[in-house]
């Protein structure tokens, strides 16, 4: 066989001499490794978290993600460029969580009815503290440098405030020129008091939190 024959069958049957041509991966294979790559980054977020808790936004480093993570420097660059990236994950999971949360609060009538569901509702909101109080906490104390992220932080309490006002104007209990400023408050009271009560070891459980701050709201804003 002339070279020019040999590579023109090499061609044919598919890059490799002798006809034997290249199988792809089974598919239970493929699907073990994306399986396997969906737990490697889930272990980097939850490491990520965990290491934004403990040194907060500035301090937390790359190093001490992979630590955490018992995994290598590559494996990190393997799904995140930077720690910002990291971080960009975490605030896009939560910025979904808390425009969920945000759709599911429904009129907060003066009787017991409109109590019962504030205390569902901010149950709700101290569950997600719980998961993402570093994200929050950066939003709301402007931490983030990149335009991005401070845009989605903005974004999802611009919708929040909305859903306030909303309720406010509902309940006719603040006068039409003071409901964006009452949202305001009641934004920065439940992000404030969930933040106390949840980054010091204090003797009140989540359940005491939650009863004590839907019945303040429910007093306090709604007429009860």
């Amino acid at each position: 066989m002339t070279a020019l024959a040999a590579r023109s069958a090499t061609r044919s049957s598919g890059g490799k001499a002798g006809g034997a041509a290249s199988s792809p991966s089974p598919p239970e294979e493929t699907r073990a490794l994306r399986s396997q790559a969906r737990r490697t980054k889930a272990r980097l977020l939850d490491a990520g978290m965990s290491v934004l808790r403990e040194r907060g936004y500035h301090a937390a480093r790359v190093d001490d993600v992979v630590r955490v993570a018992d995994v290598s420097h590559g494996t990190f660059y393997l799904y995140f460029s930077n720690k910002e990236d990291l971080f960009r994950s975490l605030a896009t999971r939560c910025a979904e969580e808390m425009t969920e949360l945000i759709g599911s609060l429904g009129p907060v009538p003066p009787g017991p009815d409109g109590r019962a569901e504030l205390e569902r509702w901010v149950g709700g909101f101290v569950a997600c503290y719980r998961e993402y109080g570093v994200v929050i906490r950066a939003w709301m104390e402007d931490q983030v440098s990149s335009r991005e992220l401070a845009r989605l932080g903005a974004r999802t309490f611009t919708e929040v405030n909305a859903t306030l006002v909303e309720r406010l104007r509902e309940s006719a209990t603040v006068p039409e020129a003071e409901i964006d400023l009452a949202a305001a408050a009641l934004i920065a009271m439940i992000e404030r008091f969930t933040y106390f009560v949840t980054s010091r070891d204090l003797a009140i459980d989540d359940a005491q939190a939650v009863r004590t701050l839907a019945v303040l709201i429910h007093r306090g804003f709604f007429g009860a």
